[in-house]
C-alpha cells in the first residue's frame, strides 16, 4: 500500500488496520510481515526517536509497502516537513483543538516545500498558486496522510470545524489524554469514552474523512464494536505491549507446567502511549 491509497481507503469508508511500533531494531520490519496490517505507526511525541533511526525506520516500511505514519512531538508544520523529507508517509498530529492548528499542518503535509507568506496566500485562495506550481505541489505530496489526534474535550466541541479542513484525511482519538480530559482517568470501558468515540466516529465518517481510536488495552471486544458502529482506523496496540502480554502468557504456562510458582504479582497492563 503506498501513502495515497491509504489516503483513498480512509475517505472511502474502507478499514486500515496498524499498530504503534516502539522497536527500531533492523529485525522488525521482517517479523511484520504477512500480519495483515497495512501501514505502521512511529510514535515520536511519548518516544525518544534519533532522525536518522526514523530515518532508516521509514525507508525498511515504505519498501516494504507498509507506510509510515509519524506521529510528531507537537502541532509543529515544520516538525511536519521534517519528518515528511526524512521519508515519512504521513503524520500523525498529537492534541488538536483548533482548526487553525488542523490548517496550518495540512499546509505543511499538502503544499510542501512552500512555507511562509507564498504558503499563507495559497490556503487562503489556492488560486494564487500558478497552474504548474499546483499542479506539481499536488503531485509532489499526493502520497502524504494527515492525520490529526482528537484527544480532549475543547477538540471534540471544536470538531465540526476541524473537520473542514481541506486536506485532512483521518482523525484518531487518543484514549488516554481523552479520558483524562473527559475526568474519567483511564477507564476505557466506561460510558463517557465510548460516547465520545462515538461521536467523533459519526461526525468524521460523516464528512468522508477517516476515524478511529488507538486501542492499546488487552482484548479486541471494545475495538471490534467501535469498528462496527463506523471507525475504519484501526490502530490495534504496539509492539512492546503485545511483546509483554505474549511473554507473560508464556512464561506463567511454563512456570505452571513445571511446577514453579510466580514471584511478585504480574501487571496485567501494557505501555500507554
Amino acid at each position: 500500500m503506498t501513502g495515497g491509497e491509504l489516503r483513498e481507503a480512509l475517505h472511502g469508508g474502507r478499514r486500515v488496520y496498524a499498530t504503534s511500533i516502539v522497536s527500531a531494531s533492523p529485525q522488525w520490519p521482517d517479523a511484520l510481515r504477512n500480519t495483515g496490517i497495512d501501514f505502521v505507526f512511529i510514535d515520536t511525541e511519548h518516544i525518544p526517536r534519533d532522525r536518522t533511526v526514523l530515518s532508516w525506520m521509514c525507508a525498511a516500511y515504505r519498501e516494504m509497502g507498509l507506510p509510515p505514519i509519524v506521529r510528531i512531538p507537537s502541532p509543529d508544520p515544520y516538525q511536519a516537513c521534517q519528518v515528511l523529507d526524512g521519508g515519512a508517509s504521513g503524520i500523525i498530529v498529537p492534541y488538536v483543538e483548533s482548526p487553525a492548528e488542523a490548517r496550518a499542518l495540512a499546509g505543511a503535509v499538502r503544499w510542501r516545500p512552500l512555507k511562509g507568506q507564498r504558503l499563507r496566500d495559497a490556503l487562503d485562495d489556492p488560486g494564487t498558486l500558478e497552474p504548474q506550481l499546483k499542479t506539481y505541489l499536488e503531485e509532489r505530496n499526493r502520497n502524504n496522510v494527515l492525520i490529526v489526534n482528537i484527544e480532549s474535550v475543547p477538540a471534540i466541541e471544536a470538531l465540526d470545524d476541524i473537520l473542514a479542513v481541506p486536506g485532512l484525511d483521518a482523525v484518531l482519538i487518543g484514549p488516554h489524554d481523552l479520558t483524562c480530559s473527559l475526568g474519567v482517568p483511564e477507564d476505557y470501558q466506561g460510558g463517557a469514552l465510548d460516547a465520545a468515540v462515538r461521536t467523533i466516529v459519526g461526525k468524521a465518517r460523516a464528512c468522508n474523512i477517516g476515524a478511529g481510536v488507538h486501542c492499546f488495552w488487552e482484548g479486541i471486544e471494545r475495538e471490534a464494536e467501535w469498528g462496527r458502529a463506523g471507525a475504519n482506523l484501526m490502530v490495534h496496540s504496539l509492539d512492546a505491549t503485545l511483546f509483554s502480554r505474549a511473554l507473560r502468557a508464556d512464561v506463567a504456562a511454563l512456570r505452571e507446567a513445571l511446577g514453579d510458582s510466580i514471584t511478585g504479582e504480574a501487571d496485567a497492563g501494557g505501555v500507554v502511549i
